[in-house]
């Protein structure tokens, strides 16, 4: 896919997208770096059910760590994974006070040095929280950018270098969210909406599902 084609997509799908945001519910870094967190293999709509009734009780590195593992769980046991996650979630806490005067660190080394924080949550929280241009390639930029061919690539660390090689640098912002937001509706995975897709005509996907 050329130069002019990625920029095109990129424009549509601003249009299309007006306000390209996350779906998690937050109000600071630290929530969002919660929320990411308890999101992996889980949906927004089920963290964000979760998080409505935790953060109004603790929403600080301090407060939560203060709820201890038993604590946390009654908030977060609707959520897949939460005896790990709960666990993670502490030590975070934890590693946020002691070293981090409780503020969330803006660096890819530091969020990963974090418990239950991997490669793409630590792009979330610096592309999200922070405006970083980063590329958090979840399961649904993975799909899109392999069936539209504007990234391919066999793993989402290929698929992530490649974006953040080629995406349009006034959309370098932006990017993660319009691509997610892309897939989680009109790009879906068993079958695709191409008959209703702004950049249909575009997209160099050679099953296209036109109903």
């Amino acid at each position: 896919m050329n130069k002019a084609k990625r920029l095109e997509i990129f424009k549509r799908l601003a249009k299309a997208i007006p306000d390209p945001e996350t779906e998690l519910n937050y109000s600071s870094p630290f929530e969002l770096l919660i929320s990411v967190i308890l999101s992996a293999q889980s949906t927004d709509k089920g963290v964000n059910k979760a998080t409505d009734k935790l953060y109004p009780v603790a929403n600080t590195p301090q407060a939560i760590y203060d709820l201890g593992v038993d604590g946390l769980k009654q908030y977060i046991k609707t959520i897949g994974l939460f005896n790990t996650k709960g666990a993670n979630i502490i030590k975070t806490c934890k590693m946020l006070v002691d070293l981090h005067d409780s503020d969330v660190p803006q660096t890819r080394a530091e969020l990963e040095a974090l418990p239950g924080v991997g490669r793409k949550t630590a792009n979330v929280v610096l592309n999200t929280a922070f405006g970083q241009p980063t590329m958090a390639v979840d399961t649904h930029i993975y799909r899109v950018s392999n069936r539209t061919n504007m990234a391919p690539g066999k793993t989402v660390l290929d698929v992530e270098k490649k974006l953040v090689k080629h995406v349009p640098s006034a959309f370098s912002i932006d990017a993660h969210h319009l691509l997610i937001l892309h897939g989680r509706y009109t790009c879906v995975a068993r079958k695709p909406r191409c008959g209703s897709c702004v950049i249909e005509d575009l997209c160099e996907f050679k099953k296209k599902v036109i109903d």
